[in-house]
Formats: structure tokens, sequence, C-alpha cells
């Protein structure tokens, strides 16, 4: 049954249909088999609408809303220019600037893709006249906004929360020293492209001119207030802080900028709509489809029949890790965590594993695999936005993907990269 369904999968998704329909197709073609026909059709119904039935995922919305709002309006630039103002102006600066730029826009939309439009579309023509290659350029946007899905809010983290049960809260926190590597080891990489290639130095800010954009930073600078600071302080939850991040977005887009007029909701509302429309869908298919293989227990099969659950902790991390990331080269991340988490959960049970622990690596490699050849999603998102050919955007990304894996082994040996903030707020 395993085998059918997954050749399916296969066939569908060659002849070009979107994730949604293999998804389907497959799940049901395993309900058929378990149940010899169609006669209880209403049970996978209710499996696919249970899918979506958790509170938690009225974040996810909210939140892609929220970042449609500030990308369309000043806050990305109000922020990349607070930041160039302080490193511009250093060896590589440009480079440092921009990754830390997607880092503080992460911490504000929670979306890679968004991050790539938000922070590339301004920058990439800087790093350009600077000096910079365009397949360095475009490989440091595609690969720093991996940032984006682990600074809260992340919206993989909040879909790996709902189907494993495990503390949005917590894993948001949890988020935060990742993504502080990864953006550490992004920088040095940079600072030393930059002295290799003579790459020059951009101009130094005034003192007057970095307080100026740290004023006109500060407003944009109140979401990652507002989430982490509101989950930390039990003001409110994860859900609600989506619903303020929302209304904090349009008063400042709306009435305190006044980047974007009552003509624009539309525009907005409809994108929203649609994104959310399409992830919604893939989270109750791929709800029944979990349920499917769960009732069929193949997930017990596959993890007995190659050993994982007798690896240990380490083994079934590393296995967890080399699954999700080349999972995610071919396919959407957040359909790899609905399909995949179930399969991995016998094993993460039966090790013991902190479950906040495995979904800040799973998160980080959904990340990776989505900015990695050869159907990286990210990479498509920059081919459109940026026109450029496929080769020319996947060009200088092995150094970064190198150090994001290297990032991963580092989590996996020192668990506390990720536990020590949650452990902090949360001991």
């Amino acid at each position: 049954m395993a085998l059918l369904m997954l050749a399916a999968m296969i066939v569908l998704l060659m002849l070009g249909f979107p994730m949604m329909i293999p998804l389907t197709i497959g799940a049901l073609i395993g309900f058929v088999m378990m149940f010899d026909g169609l006669g209880q059709m209403d049970t996978f119904v209710q499996q696919v609408m249970a899918g979506i039935r958790p509170a938690a995922l009225i974040a996810v919305p909210m939140f892609i809303l929220a970042a449609d709002i500030m990308t369309r309006g000043q806050s990305a630039s109000r922020l990349i220019n607070m930041v160039m103002s302080f490193i511009g102006h250093i060896k590589g600066g440009l480079a440092v600037s921009t990754a830390a730029s997607c880092t503080l826009f992460g911490a504000v939309s929670g979306s890679t893709q968004a991050t790539v439009v938000a922070v590339g579309s301004p920058l990439r023509p800087r790093m350009l006249k600077a000096g910079y290659s365009d397949s360095f350029t475009l490989a440091l946007i595609i690969n720093s906004s991996d940032i984006a899905f682990l600074i809260p809010p992340s919206i993989g983290m909040i879909i790996y929360g709902v189907i494993s049960g495990t503390s949005i809260g917590e894993l948001f926190i949890a988020g935060i020293g990742p993504g502080l590597l990864i953006l550490a080891m992004f920088s040095l990489y940079c600072i030393g492209y930059a002295h290799l290639n003579k790459v020059p130095t951009e101009p130094r800010s005034t003192w007057k001119e970095r307080l100026v954009s740290v004023q006109e930073a500060l407003w944009p600078l109140g979401f990652p207030v507002i989430i982490v600071g509101g989950i930390y302080g039990g003001i409110f939850s994860p859900t609600e802080a989506a619903a303020v991040c929302v209304l904090y977005a349009v008063i400042l887009e709306f009435a305190i900028f006044r980047s974007l007029k009552a003509m624009d909701i539309y525009k907005i509302a409809k994108s929203t709509g649609l994104i959310t429309a399409v992830v919604f869908i893939l989270v109750g298919v791929g709800n029944g489809f979990s349920w499917i293989i769960s009732f069929a227990q193949i997930p017990e099969a596959i993890l007995s029949s190659v050993g994982i659950q007798d690896a240990g902790p380490i083994g079934v991390l590393v296995a967890i890790a080399v699954a999700f990331f080349i999972a995610c080269m071919f396919v959407d991340p957040i359909v790899v965590i609905l399909v995949l988490t179930p399969i991995f959960t016998p094993a993460i049970e039966a090790t013991a594993l902190d479950p906040v622990l495995v979904g800040v690596l799973i998160t980080l490699m959904v990340a990776i695999g989505s900015a990695t050849p050869p159907f990286g999603c990210d990479i498509f998102t920059a081919i459109a936005i940026f026109k450029r050919p496929y080769w020319e955007v996947i060009r200088g990304t092995p150094p970064f993907v190198f150090m994001l894996v290297a990032a991963a082994g580092l989590i996996i040996a020192f668990p506390q990269i990720a536990l020590f903030f949650r452990d902090l707020a949360y001991g």
C-alpha cells in the first residue's frame, strides 16, 4: 500500500500537479485499500476537517496578513536603513547588513519568501553596485531568508506545533538561539568574502544619521517586542500575538507612516486569502494523509525496517535532519512537515527526545531544503522576483548550505543552542 501511494504521488508531481492533488490522491488510495472502497468516506473527511480545526492555526493567516502589510509598506526599508547605518561601513558590511536585515524582518514576518522579496528587492541592486557578484548576492539573500523561519514568528513552527502538540510559545523562543548562530556564521563568511574579493566599503554614517535611522526603525522594532515579549511575559498566547501584530501593522502602515491607502486593502486581503487557502488545504489534507499512514502503522514499519528506533537520540536526530533536508529539496516545507512528522513520532517518543529540540531542528532543515537545489521554493521565488536564470541563482549557494548544515550539526551536538532561551523563559 505504501509503495502504491508513493508511486501515485511521484507520478502526479512529475506531471506538474500542485502538491495538494498528489497528497489527496495518495491519501485516498490508502483509504480505499484499507476500507475496501469509499463507503466510509465521511471518516476521511472528518480527519481533513480536524486538521484545520486547532485554534492555533488562526495565527497562520494573521502572520501572513501582517507580513503582507509590512512588505508593501515602509517597515522593511526602515529596518534595512537602521542596520546599514551601523555596520554598512565595515569590510563586507553591506553583505552583513543584508543578512542582519533578513533576521530582523524574519522577526516581523515569519516567512522566508516574504523576506526574500522585502529585503532582496532594495539591497540586491546596492550589493551589485558595490562590487559583489550576482551569484553571491542571490545566494546570500535566499539563504539568509532561512533565518526568518527560525526567528519568531515562524509559520513552520506553528504547523509543527499543531501536528505534534508541542507548545508554539516554547518553539518560538527556542528558535532565537539557532537564528543568531546562523547570522554570526553568515556574517563571518561575508567579511571573509569581501576581503578576498577586495570589495570596497560603504561610506560611514554619522552618529546623527544613525540616531535618525534608529528613531525611524523604532516602530517596526515593536513587532519582535510584541511577539517575544508578549508571549514570554505571559500577556498573550501566540495566536493572540498574531492578531495584535495585524492591528499593529495596520496602525503603523496606514495611520503613522501613511505608506498604504484604503484602496490597497483589497490587494492585501486577496493575496493573504490565496496564500491562506493553499496552506489550509495542505494542512487539512496532510492531516488526513497522516491519519491514514498512522492507522496503517506505516511509520512503525518504516522505522523498524531501517532500525532508527534502536539508533538512540543522536541517531534519530540525524535521521530526521537528513530526511527533512532531502524532502524539502523537492517539496514545499509545509507539506514535508505534515507528512514526515507523524512518521518519526514513534522514534521521537521511544528515545524521549525533547519535542521542542526536534521542532527547531525540523524547522531549520526544511528552511535549508527550501533554499537548496533542485526545487527549493525560495529559489523559484528569487527567479520570479529578480528575473535571473536558474543556474545563476543557485551557483553561489553551496557555501551557505554547508554553513546551515554545520549549524544543524552543532544543534544536534549541543542542544542548549536551541534550548537555552526556552529553559530560561519556561524553566
